[in-house]
């Protein structure tokens, strides 16, 4: 059995050279601009100090998160089929997908605001639009990439067009719709921050990360604001090892893109 060598050591060892840069950019700002960068100690004291707050944040980023989340990957995977099913569909719609893919979607955030009120409604919504351009392009690609030979097989043996889908077309598909769960789960936690900075409010204890963001910066807690930041980063971590999980018991007992070890 081959041994596996994970890459802690040079990780520890860029971990440890940040921190050093950190410090040594921090000694190199005047006394009178110091309080802008505060230092690690001070973030992690921070980050103790006004734990509760954060939790609670954290958790209401997290349920919008997982609402927009989870709604992306329903409407994307239903989208997806429809456009592979149908040419002329596919020709109609996808170009608008692609266009709609670049919308600036902070800026129509007043305007959800107006339509279903702030908080985890507009929050959702817009981890929603962020999250579900690449998860339908994605799946859409693996579901129309399916190899020919393998498709004419099925038709030779008169595969009903449901089974050439569920036995075929949906397995083959896969590893196109993981690489699209990554980029949104990925997105996924940013996309709740963002909306919540431009479409959050407190009321009822429901202030995400992005409210919390605006508290600390009008109130100067430099290190309390370093602190949401790291917040947010573990966030975005549990979302992509939760996907990356997901891929993995999905694809690596059969798929080229895991590599399977020897015993």
């Amino acid at each position: 059995m081959k041994k596996a060598s994970g890459p802690i050591l040079p990780a520890v060892v860029a971990g440890i050279a940040f921190i050093a840069l950190w410090y040594g950019t921090r000694a190199m700002i005047s006394p009178a601009r110091e309080f802008m960068l505060p230092p690690p100690h001070a973030v992690l004291q921070a980050f103790s100090d006004h734990a509760d707050e954060l939790l609670l944040a954290s958790r209401n980023t997290a349920i919008g998160a997982l609402l927009g989340f989870g709604l992306a990957v329903l409407v994307a995977g239903v989208m997806a089929l429809l456009l592979s099913l149908s040419n002329l569909v596919r020709a109609a719609l996808y170009p608008y997908l692609m266009m709609m893919q670049m919308m600036p979607v902070i800026v129509i955030a007043p305007v959800l605001v107006l339509w279903v009120g702030a908080g985890l409604p507009s929050v959702t919504i817009i981890t929603f639009l962020i999250c579900f351009f690449p998860l339908v392009v994605n799946t859409t690609q693996g579901l129309i990439s399916t190899d020919r030979r393998l498709v004419e097989l099925f038709r030779m043996y008169r595969a009903t067009k449901w089974q050439e889908i569920v036995r075929l077309r949906i397995p083959a598909a896969l590893p196109y719709f993981f690489t699209g769960l990554r980029i949104a789960g990925t997105l996924a936690p940013i996309g709740a921050i963002v909306g919540d900075f431009s479409a959050g409010n407190s009321g009822g204890n429901g202030g995400g990360l992005g409210f919390l963001t605006l508290i600390y910066g009008a109130q100067f807690k430099m290190a309390a604001l370093f602190a949401t930041v790291l917040s947010g980063c573990i966030l975005g971590f549990v979302f992509v090892a939760a996907v990356s999980g997901l891929s993995w018991l999905s694809l690596h007992q059969w798929h080229d893109s895991y590599e399977k070890s020897d015993n």
